[in-house]
């Protein structure tokens, strides 16, 4: 109660305070003190207690206005000397406006890259910049902002050109360079120091203060409270839900007070949880601790004193209101700069900003947020403090990052994310910043470490900070000291890693960002500190990588499996992390010659010292082989350890391929130590790895799991491979270039273990034929594969610029020729299979229309990119990068290329660019000595196969490396100028035989002689084309050698001739193919016509039926003449009686549809709908009571059915449908999670077609028609139905229990039934006990479904729900067949012809399974609200009426009284009369809403008779009506509207009846003619001018229609009572998106949740249908629907679309279908970017646009009503979519 006082109290004793308060007094007082900070102070400490934190409830917008009148006009008093509105003005009019834009992003605000003109990915624009920029001409990136950076527009370093947008265009008449404060008054000047000096001091202390129950001297309260807040912390070990759980015990507050908390916390760092006395709060802090203590360290909490709290909230708001006062002049911020950067009296480091950024990790992320905005409008945006914050905030960095990776808070609100602002500068106290981020627990997001970004990617600023501050090697340092584990070698270890670890591992690796911002931009110019320090820096990364080499070593498990997976992910994302550097860091040793050689030799020096701790377990051995020998160690990979990571070896082979590249090594060749490289030394470490490889395909490695198999993965993946597959592969080269081939190759064997196969004498004969073990013989056949294939890579490779004469474009373009050799593909495939650089980009957009043709998507699908014919020559089947899975892949559709075209399927190696002199002798390896051995022996092998000893593959790599030969000598004769003389002869080599003891065939001879084998069939193309390449060769050699021109003819003869012989062998095959085929032909068409003999009787009697049935189901059956159908009336057209016979596709079993027979149904699927809704503000009406009788025109609400049309016996489908629910019971049991179908809710999948249903229809015969006497006109049938009505009402009265007061009323109206009309007759049911069960089952569906109530066959609004579900399922269907621009009949797929007319049929007959006498009543409502009837009390008027609902459901429900009357009146004449009451009445409701607008369209030809009647009939509307109705003198347009307006009414009763009465549709309708209105009024029998219906029967229409318009209801509504509809309803469609998806996001980041006070919506959601935009999947929108919490689009689903809504989430790019609570899923994007894909998840960042056609196919799926169905296909098809809780989003 105290509380509730004294906060009444506080407000009376302030009035008085505000009304003697004056600002201008208090400034006064100000500028005469001598000790403006004490008074300043003494002001602060009695008001600002006074104006915050004065109950547990915070009220921020009185807060605000108090602190604005009591605070700070003071403040601006005395900063401006006058009146702060004018004195701000003035100040704004001097100001030269900046030209940097500087605009902080908001969270998913969109930001711009130029790919073609950026310096880096870094450098963005915001929207409005970017629109007025040249930028968007260009190949641009667009993403959403993770918040917190800001545009860089007008800064000239960012942009390589289009600096500027035209807002921030400099104007050439400023002088830049004048000093800002030179336009400000001395005083002014003065002033402004003093209070930001006082004023920042003031934020810093109260924001940095860690004393929870006092305050700095000099701000003690005069007066103080005793109460005390409980606050608590955010961190980012917590989740939500354990934070939600831990306040509702701590605080007893209900859930949604906890979530709002939570939210609170999450979203500002820190909430006051509860509000009191000192042990009030501490008993809720220990709550939290102990409750939040058991698995981590608690959730922080503190409880601190009222006071304190006040103070920093005003301190916060202190900061922004600086941020808000500089932004009038630029002066204002130069001195804030000033003031911020000055050092304290402590010295060093002092300063008002660094003690702000050393405390970063100690602050809550509100005040983080709100001083990080102030760094980036002051010292970010005024250039010359750039840099002097630049230079602090390396000189902390140290410390900042320790801090960071202790910290516990996001990276966005550390001070360490501003890095990118500074390094990326490419011209800043570093360490002490980041250790304060590892520490921390924080985002980085929300550290000051985050604005690294801002500085370290200025390339002036990260230059001068790697010269001043030694930049470099501080970051490096800093990262080597937070990985601490090492082994004894002193080698990273990652083996035993605990989460807290894996936490810190994560905040670490935030470093490297800042180590790639600052290397981001290489130098042009070098001096020689910069050389120094790069060196420096260089050495610390070194010693980084040298911890790297050989780290996570691997042994061979024998005998058992590995027990534990070893750890090796966190050393492939060091290393994936590093990649980059390790690029960049050779770019920029390229760039500089001097920089290169000492590189070179530092990375040597270090290499040499990692092999030196290496090498001493291993003895010598000698190996010798075809005469030559060669020392190596023994080393077997399958017994020893290998590692996978040698980071300095890859470097080596990086600079030594530049040296190569430079040109260095040529010209400067003293200045290296290449004489001092040991071959052997540089490939031995690459070549264990490749091994490895090889023995990991060969399953030698298979017991040691799948880390292995994993490391080898990433190994060769694209994002690891340029650092590590590419360079062992350049490192091999190196090495085996500098050493002689045959000692290479020896020394390869010798790894690959296979040296003993070769080497011994007689190895072609068989190699240990003794040995028969299946496995070992299979590894080396597999190791001999895979050592050919790195002999191939070794010779092969030389796309690399350096190894090979080619450039950067060269090696891309080889890489897409080869990907898009698998298959075509789309771009996003292509872009991520080719290595990105630092920047993101592949360079493919270069290349790849040169080797590409691109083609475009369809409606679904994506744009592809598909191979030139032209550049399949330069495949290579051996390519490097090739997966096997890949390379059979390329090969298979390679041949399959060459087969259409009719080559032969040869894949002859490529030619190949020639090397670079540096690598030059690497040829020598394909013609020593060594190699041709290893050719012959497999040659040998297979010319004589034995056993398993050899494969098919190992013969297709020898004929490859042959044909490698073969192209390098015709290359070297080619382009060798005549005098001297080709060194390479592999020609000579190849037909050389071996020495004398042996005699081995050459292997030439052993290529003739396989050229006949018969069992290598596939490879006699290849070995054809090897002989023609050879004969060329020596055709060649020998013009060389004697010119004359008679060799050269020869030369052409001889390869015409085996040309010739192979064309003619060709044709032989395929002569015999062809033969082969047409004997099979004629055999089996010989036995079908023997089994047609043989069962003559059935073919001819199914023949017979297919006639049969073609006949009755075409439309038109030829007895009809077609001017005669008429669908409706006694004149109805009777179609001959035909049986109709189905197929029940569970038994199989034919039945035919009988009233008495077993019941056939049709699985269907009835849902709500608001598709066709012209009001979707209308309120849902309450269940129990609401009446459906009559549909409003609205259509706000309806009930669809759909069918998948696949037909069952009832029995079998009840069979069915109780397995599906005994299935679902023990399901349940074992698997809690949701089906993509409810069967709690009658749902099941259709066993057919897998459609979702949930109900069955009963099919039913179509009614049979009596041939009736004299049809009654309409007033006699009028007066004989109101004679039936009054008869059904006494009836019904009897029916009802009755007061004895009310009889003797009764009596009297005691009246006679007419003639034949039998009250008491109940009618016995025409259907079979299973059709009568069906009846109800569906009517029971329908009316639970459409009113969302519990089934009651009992209640009398079951048939009102069915005959409602059949209308509005016609008006659903023909404005589908309107919109789609397709004819009434004839267009409609099978399936919804069946469930039209099985839904009329149905109609007619569901009164049977109801009670009769409801059914009467319900026919005597629907005619009472046209022809008045004095006992109906309440009808509605004729506006609020849908007509077709109307039509529909009198003339369903017609049959119940129609089956006591044995009159003889047929039911055609009653639904003829009825069709043309609700007809008028449809016209009068058409003429009474419409619109006089366009009216002045005067048509030329004279009235009409249509026209002078419409005007006749207008006039007297307006006799009944008055003023209500505008004035109308067109005929013609009102006719017009009239037949507008009435169309689809009609078009509706025409399907309504042909289904009803199964008369066939006229042709004309069949089609989309002329002619349509006069077929569609022909067929329904009436007039085409409807008119005539009124006028025909004027006498007795003219009192109706007074009835109708005096209604009171017609009146009101047309005076503005309620919304007008206007006929023809137009057809819905879902809501115009915007061409370009960028303004979508822009609109979307400008969102802010409606529920938690202005915050930013994490996952922005807009509604399709209506166009909502609504806040998804986070705790602040749940809303409770039905007993349950549901999220924002769930709940809203259910106010827009009953229950189904289609969404589009816009930071994700994504469709979101739901349906209920429990179903939904995810739907392509209608936004492509050029190259035809979607972006799910905005990952690319290409430019989207709007595809129409795909946003018409998702619309056309909402009109049909199938986003329930396409749910469920989805679902099925991809389980994982039924595990996602869909209701939360």
């Amino acid at each position: 109660m105290a509380t509730a006082e004294c906060d009444r109290e506080v407000p009376s004793a302030l009035c008085t305070e505000f009304l003697n308060f004056s600002a201008k007094d208090t400034a006064s007082k100000w500028l005469q003190a001598t000790d403006l900070y004490k008074e300043i102070y003494q002001h602060l400490a009695r008001y600002v207690p006074k104006i915050y934190c004065l109950g547990p409830n915070l009220n921020p917008q009185s807060e605000d206005l108090l602190a604005q009148l009591l605070l700070q006009n003071p403040l601006e008093w005395y900063l401006c000397g006058e009146d702060p509105s004018t004195g701000l003005a003035k100040l704004e009019q001097n100001n030269q406006p900046s030209q940097l834009c500087g605009h902080v992003f908001r969270v998913g605000e969109p930001t711009y890259s130029c790919r073609e003109c950026a310096a880096d990915p870094t450098c963005v624009l915001c929207m409005q910049c970017f629109l007025g920029s040249v930028h968007k001409e260009h190949r641009y990136r667009m993403t959403t902002s993770g918040g917190g950076g800001f545009c860089d527009c007008g800064d000239t370093e960012a942009w390589k050109k289009g600096p500027y947008c035209q807002t921030h265009e400099p104007n050439i008449s400023d002088s830049c360079q004048e000093d800002p404060l030179a336009h400000l008054a001395p005083d002014m000047v003065a002033r402004c120091y003093n209070v930001f000096s006082i004023v920042l001091r003031y934020a810093v202390n109260m924001l940095t203060w860690e004393k929870e129950d006092e305050l700095p001297t000099g701000l003690e309260p005069p007066d103080r409270h005793d109460t005390y807040y409980c606050m608590l912390f955010n961190d980012e070990v917590h989740t939500y839900e354990q934070v939600i759980y831990t306040l509702q015990k701590a605080v007893n507050c209900t859930q949604k007070e906890a979530v709002s908390f939570a939210t609170t916390v999450d979203r500002d760092g820190r909430k006051s949880v509860r509000f009191g006395d000192l042990a009030y709060c501490e008993l809720a802090k220990s709550v939290i601790v102990r409750n939040t203590s058991r698995q981590s360290k608690p959730l922080r909490v503190q409880v601190m004193h009222s006071s304190v709290v006040a103070h920093q909230c005003f301190a916060l708001k202190v900061l922004q209101w600086l941020g808000h006062v500089i932004g009038y002049s630029d002066a204002l911020r130069r001195i804030l700069c000033q003031v911020g950067l000055e050092n304290g009296p402590e010295g060093e480091n002092s300063s008002l900003v660094d003690t702000l950024m050393l405390c970063d990790s100690k602050m809550w992320k509100g005040a983080r947020n709100v001083y990080h905005q102030l760094l980036m409008s002051s010292l970010l945006m005024d250039l010359k403090y750039k840099k002097l914050f630049a230079i602090q905030f390396a000189k902390n960095y140290r410390c900042l990052q320790t801090d960071f990776m202790e910290d516990d808070h996001e990276r966005v609100v550390s001070v360490t994310s501003l890095s990118v602002q500074l390094f990326t500068v490419p011209t800043m106290n570093y360490e002490c910043l980041q250790s304060d981020y590892v520490k921390d627990d924080h985002d980085r997001e929300f550290s000051v470490t985050d604005l690294s970004v801002q500085m370290f990617t200025v390339p002036s600023l990260a230059r001068m900070l790697i010269i001043e501050e030694n930049l470099m090697t501080t970051i490096i340092k800093t990262f080597v000291d937070h990985l601490r584990h090492r082994d004894l070698q002193g080698r990273f270890q990652f083996e035993r890693y605990t989460a807290q670890q894996a936490f810190k591992f994560r905040r670490v690796q935030s470093l490297i960002g800042d180590l790639k911002y600052v290397l981001i931009s290489r130098p042009t110019e070098w001096s020689d500190q910069l050389r120094e320090k790069f060196l420096e820096g260089l050495d610390t990364f070194l010693e980084l990588l040298k911890c790297m080499q050989g780290m996570d070593p691997v042994v061979r498990q024998v005998g058992q499996h590995i027990e534990m997976e070893p750890e090796w992910e966190a050393a492939f994302t060091l290393q994936m992390k590093l990649t980059h550097i390790i690029s960049m860091m050779q770019e920029w040793c390229a760039t500089d010659e001097c920089v290169l050689i000492e590189a070179y030799k530092k990375c040597l020096t270090a290499l040499t010292h990692c092999h030196s701790g290496f090498t001493d377990g291993e003895q010598p051995i000698t190996l010798s082989m075809c005469g030559h020998s060669v020392d190596t160690i023994r080393y077997c990979v399958s017994q020893e350890k290998v590692s996978i990571h040698l980071p300095v070896s890859r470097l080596l082979a990086g600079l030594h391929v530049l040296l190569s590249k430079m040109e260095v090594a040529y010209r400067f060749p003293e200045r290296l130590p290449l004489s001092e490289l040991s071959p052997p030394m540089l490939i031995e470490h690459p070549l264990r790895c490749l091994v490895l490889c090889a023995q990991v395909h060969a399953g030698m490695w298979r017991r040691n799991g799948f880390s292995l198999v994993n490391q080898i993965y990433y190994y060769h993946n694209v994002k690891c491979r340029v650092e590590m597959f590419d360079k062992d592969l350049v490192m091999l080269q190196a090495g085996a270039s500098m050493m002689d081939p045959n000692h290479f190759l020896m020394i390869v064997l010798s790894r690959f273990e296979l040296y003993h196969i070769f080497s011994t004498a007689d190895c072609r004969k068989r190699y240990n034929r003794e040995n028969t073990n299946k496995d070992v013989v299979q590894q080396n056949n597999t190791m001999i594969e895979e050592m050919l294939h790195l002999i191939m890579m070794v010779v092969g490779e030389r796309f690399e610029a350096g190894v090979g004469q080619v450039d950067v474009c060269d090696q891309i373009k080889r890489e897409i020729i080869h990907q898009l050799g698998i298959r075509p593909m789309a771009h996003s495939e292509l872009v991520k299979a080719l290595p990105e650089n630092e920047n993101r980009e592949t360079g493919m957009e270069r290349v790849i229309d040169n080797v590409a043709l691109f083609k475009k998507p369809g409606v679904t699908g994506r744009g592809l990119y598909e191979l030139r014919p032209e550049c399949a020559s330069q495949f290579n089947l051996y390519f490097h990068h090739y997966s096997r899975a890949d390379q059979s892949k390329a090969e298979e559709a390679q041949r399959k290329l060459r087969r259409q075209k009719g080559e032969d399927t040869a894949l002859p190696p490529p030619v190949l660019p020639p090397f670079c002199p540096l690598f030059a002798s690497l040829v020598n390896i394909l013609q020593c000595d060594v190699l041709l051995g290893m050719l012959g022996a497999v040659l040998q092998w297979a010319v004589e196969p034995s056993g398993g000893h050899w494969s098919e593959s190992m013969l297709q790599r020898v004929l490859h490396l042959i044909g490698m030969a073969l192209l390098e000598e015709q290359q070297q004769l080619e382009n060798n100028s005549e005098d001297q003389d080709v060194s390479f002869n592999f020609t000579l080599k190849m037909s050389r035989p071996g020495e004398a003891p042996s005699n081995t065939a050459s292997v030439l001879a052993l290529l003739e002689n396989l050229q006949n084998a018969p069992h290598l069939e596939v490879h006699k193309d290849m070995i054809r084309w090897i002989l023609k390449t050879l004969g060329a060769i020596k055709m060649t050699r020998e013009r060389t050698a004697s010119t004359s021109a008679v060799t050269a003819s020869g030369c052409h003869r001889q390869e015409e001739m085996v040309c010739d012989k192979d064309k003619a062998e060709r044709k032989r095959k395929a002569e015999m193919a062809r033969l082969r085929r047409e004997k099979i032909m004629a055999q089996m068409s010989e036995m079908q016509r023997h089994f047609i003999n043989e069962n003559k009787e059935l073919f001819q009697q199914s023949l017979e039926e297919l006639d049969a049935s073609t006949s009755t189901s075409l439309e038109n059956s030829p007895s009809w003449s077609d001017a005669s159908l008429v669908s409706v009336g006694p004149r109805r057209s009777r179609p001959g009686e035909q049986k109709q016979v189905v197929t029940c596709i569970l038994c199989q079993e034919e039945q035919e549809i009988r009233a008495d027979g077993k019941a056939m149904v049709l699985a269907a699927f009835v849902q709500r709908s608001t598709v066709m809704s012209k009001n979707r503000k209308r309120p849902l009406h309450d269940p129990e009571r609401h009446d459906p009788l009559f549909m409003h025109p609205d259509l706000s609400f309806g009930t669809h059915t759909s069918s998948c049309g696949h037909i069952m016996h009832s029995h079998c489908w009840q069979r069915y449908f109780e397995a599906v629910q005994a299935k679902e019971q023990r399901r349940q049991q074992r698997l809690r999670v949701h089906n993509s179908y409810d069967v709690g809710n009658g749902e099941f999948l259709c066993p057919l077609c897998e459609c979702l249903s949930n109900t069955v229809i009963p099919l039913l015969p179509s009614a049979k028609g009596v041939a009736s006497l004299e049809p009654p006109g309409l007033s006699q049938w009028l007066k004989t139905c109101s004679q039936q009505i009054k008869a059904m009402h006494s009836a019904h009265r009897k029916l009802q229990p009755i007061s004895a007061d009310a009889v003797d009323e009764i009596v009297e109206e005691e009246c006679l039934a007419p003639e034949g009309f039998r009250v008491d007759y109940t009618p016995p049911s025409p259907y079979s006990s299973t059709i009568k069960e069906m009846l109800t089952t569906f009517g029971t569906a329908t009316y639970k479904v459409g009113l969302k109530v519990h089934p009651n066959e009992q209640d009398p609004r079951v048939p009102i729900m069915c005959w409602g579900s059949c209308a509005y399922t016609i008006q659903s269907i023909e404005r589908l067949l309107v919109d789609e621009e397709k004819p009434l009949f004839g267009s409609l797929p099978c399936r919804q012809d069946d469930c039209l007319s099985s839904l009329a049929r149905f109609g007619s007959a569901c009164w049977t399974a109801a009670s009769q006498s409801s059914v009467q009543g319900h026919f005597i409502r629907l005619l009472a609200a046209l022809v008045p009837d004095p006992q109906v009390e309440t009808s509605p008027c004729i506006l609020d009426i849908d007509m077709l609902h109307l039509l529909v459901s009198a003339v369903l429900s017609y049959g119940s009284v129609q089956s006591q009357d044995s009159s003889g009146l047929s039911v055609d004449a009653v639904q003829l009369h009825l069709f043309h009451l609700v007809t008028v009445a449809h016209v009068v409701q058409i003429l009474l809403t419409s619109d006089p607008g366009d009216a002045t369209m005067e048509q030329e030809s004279g009235g009409g008779e249509e026209e002078e009647a419409i005007c006749r009939l207008y006039n007297t509307l307006k006799t009944h009506l008055g003023s209500s109705l505008p004035d109308m003198s067109s005929g013609w347009h009102l006719w017009r509207c009239v037949k507008l307006g009435i169309l689809p009414y009609l078009r509706g009763a025409a399907l309504f009846f042909h289904h009803l009465n199964g008369v066939p549709s006229p042709p004309q309708l069949q089609g989309m003619g002329p002619g349509q209105w006069e077929a569609l009024c022909g067929y329904l029998s009436l007039p085409s001018n409807l008119l005539q219906l009124y006028y025909c029967q004027q006498e007795l229409m003219e009192p109706l229609l007074l009835g109708w318009c005096t209604h009171p209801g017609v009146r009101q509504t047309l005076q503005g009572g309620a919304v007008l509809l206007s006929f023809p309803r137009e057809s819905n469609s879902l809501i115009d998106l915007p061409e370009d998806y960028s303004a979508l996001i822009n609109q979307a980041s400008s969102f802010t949740c409606p529920k938690s006070g202005g915050d930013k919506s994490r996952a922005p959601t807009l509604c399709l249908v209506c166009g909502t935009m609504l806040c998804s999947q986070s705790y602040c929108c749940q809303t409770e629907l039905e007993g349950e919490d549901v999220g924002a689009c769930t709940a809203h689903t259910f106010v827009c679309g009953a229950g189904v809504g289609i969404f589009l989430r816009v930071r994700e790019s994504q469709v979101l279908f739901l349906a209920g609570k429990t179903k939904g899923c995810f739907y392509a994007p209608p936004y492509l970017d050029d190259y035809g894909e979607t972006d799910q998840g905005l990952r690319r960042g290409n430019p989207l646009h709007l595809c129409r056609e795909r946003y018409r196919k998702i619309q056309k799926l909402w009109r049909q009503h199938s986003i329930t169905e396409e749910i469920g296909h989805a679902q099925e098809a991809n389980q994982t979519l039924v595990g996602i809780d869909w209701q939360h989003l």
